[in-house]
């Protein structure tokens, strides 16, 4: 089932399908390695609600809503 990571439960596991943006946006987050298949992983939600830390290749990393919503995610 095809989602945005945005919409991914805490601790729950998901692959990346693809990106929806271009430019500087998508070489920033092909940057930090969300490309095709990678796994992700949401860990911590900030007590905003907003950024929220997923855990990528080893590292946590922090995206803002605006952009995870831009993560097309198999669930």
């Amino acid at each position: 089932m095809l989602n945005t990571l945005n919409k991914l439960s805490l601790n729950k596991t998901a692959k990346i399908e693809s990106l929806n943006c271009t430019g500087i946006n998508h070489r920033r987050l092909l940057d930090l390695g969300l490309v095709k298949g990678t796994k992700i992983t949401p860990v911590l939600i900030s007590p905003s609600g907003d950024p929220t830390a997923y855990e990528v290749r080893g590292s946590v990393i922090a995206l803002r809503s605006e952009d995870s919503s831009k993560i097309i995610i198999n669930m």
